[in-house]
């Protein structure tokens, strides 16, 4: 797989390129601008292990497409991510094709810090039919950038999926390519006593089924052993609040465990 990544300014021209078989490096010496974004092109679809930034967690994607823009996070938008990332006169930025032992280890699908809302060739991408105020910090894809921390709510590191008090807020995860799915675990804000919890909510795959999760006033992890499916997306939906005088509950983290659907066995299908 031939590699590229280039920094794009607001019109279109390249402040810094380099390209590559299988691995590279691009480093740009300069401040990131206004407008700016990383352009990532790859020869053909495929898995990548990518960091955008030495302060973003390197991640493991599926590119569906040939070509990704990420309009990079400043101002009202980088209070989803830590201050140090993007900042600077540096930057190193490293993309390579996922190993094939990288590739077929069971681990959580549903996890990319370089989604965004118009991200049609990256995934995971996760989108929701309401989010508080429009905001960043309440945005659908904090539900998936790996970020736990849950204490609080607001700018990184604080971030979650806000419903603005929306009882039919729904939140969608699509894997861009068929996945088996085995376990979820939910992370909900727990910035008590500002925050409301969710005492039920569903989980309803591409494949029909449905699994209804029995939820607690936790800020830690609360994990699901669900049958194991091939499936393409899923969407929670029907959050069913606690008894609290708090309207706000949110979400801090979504996680989907399981393989590639590839090294599913048939057998383990509904």
């Amino acid at each position: 797989m031939h590699i590229t990544l280039a920094i794009m300014d607001i019109n279109g021209r390249s402040k810094a390129q380099a390209g590559s078989d299988g691995e590279l490096n691009l480093v740009y010496r300069g401040e990131y601008e206004a407008g700016d974004c990383i352009r990532l092109t790859v020869s053909e679809p495929g898995y990548l292990l990518l960091a955008f930034d030495a302060a973003i967690a390197p991640s493991l994607l599926f590119m569906r497409e040939r070509e990704y823009s990420y309009p990079l996070p400043l101002g009202q938008q980088g209070q989803t991510i830590s201050p140090v990332a993007f900042a600077g006169q540096i930057h190193r930025l490293f993309a390579r094709e996922a190993s094939h032992e990288e590739i077929v280890t069971r681990r959580n699908l549903a996890f990319n810090p370089l989604d965004t809302a118009a991200n049609n060739a990256l995934y995971p991408h996760a989108s929701a039919n309401v989010e508080t105020r429009g905001e960043a910090a309440f945005a659908a894809r904090n539900a998936i950038d790996g970020e736990k921390a849950n204490t609080d709510h607001g700018k990184w590191p604080f971030t979650s999926w806000g419903i603005n008090q929306d009882p039919q807020a729904e939140l969608t995860i699509d894997f861009g390519r068929e996945v088996s799915i085995d376990e979820l675990k939910l992370y909900l804000r727990a910035d008590f006593p500002h925050d409301a919890w969710w005492k039920q909510a569903s989980v309803t795959f591409s494949d029909g089924s449905t699994e209804q999760l029995e939820l607690g006033k936790s800020g830690s992890a609360q994990r699901f052993a669900v049958k194991p499916r091939r499936i393409e997306w899923l969407k929670l939906h029907d959050l069913i609040k606690a008894d609290d005088p708090s309207p706000f509950p949110a979400l801090t983290q979504f996680e989907a465990w399981g393989t590639e659907a590839m090294l599913a066995p048939i057998e383990s299908q509904p």
